[in-house]
């Protein structure tokens, strides 16, 4: 069992929702991860744009359907996330949208880090590719194998 002064890399993402709605569906899959012990979610806020670019919060403890899900997380809120995180959050969203921003730590890589440390390894440099600008790549590289 890994020290528990271990931890995974810790990372955040903020998901936006356009029309001002969340289905549930990503909620459900965070859940769900968590459940499998693959990542441990720290901290989880609703950040709402109005349409004039007014920044507001979704209380998760109180949300009803607005929350798409993420309502199941409320209890997580460990302080990493403050008050000016939502305004940082709300620079990058759309008027009239919904996001979730999450932090959240890879639990599934604590035993690597945990052995990276007692050989004597350390982290150096680290970064985090999208998701899409893999798709887009794998697609290029896609379309210049030969054709049979």
């Amino acid at each position: 069992m890994p020290d528990a002064d271990v931890h995974g890399p810790i990372d955040y993402v903020l998901l936006e929702f356009t029309g001002n709605k969340m289905t549930g569906r990503a909620a459900e899959e965070l859940v769900n991860l968590v459940d499998r012990g693959i990542v441990h979610v720290y901290d989880v806020m609703i950040v709402g744009k109005q349409a004039d670019g007014t920044a507001y919060a979704v209380d998760l403890a109180e949300a009803s359907g607005q929350a798409g899900g993420f309502a199941d997380l409320s209890g997580a809120r460990s302080g990493i996330l403050a008050d000016d995180d939502l305004a940082q959050a709300a620079s990058a969203m759309e008027p009239g949208t919904l996001a979730a921003l999450i932090v959240y730590e890879n639990t599934w890589a604590i035993p690597f880090v945990a052995a990276a440390m007692e050989s004597g390894g350390q982290m150096i440099a680290g970064g985090r590719i999208p998701a899409e600008d893999v798709m887009e790549a794998l697609e290029a590289l896609e379309s210049l194998e030969p054709m049979s």
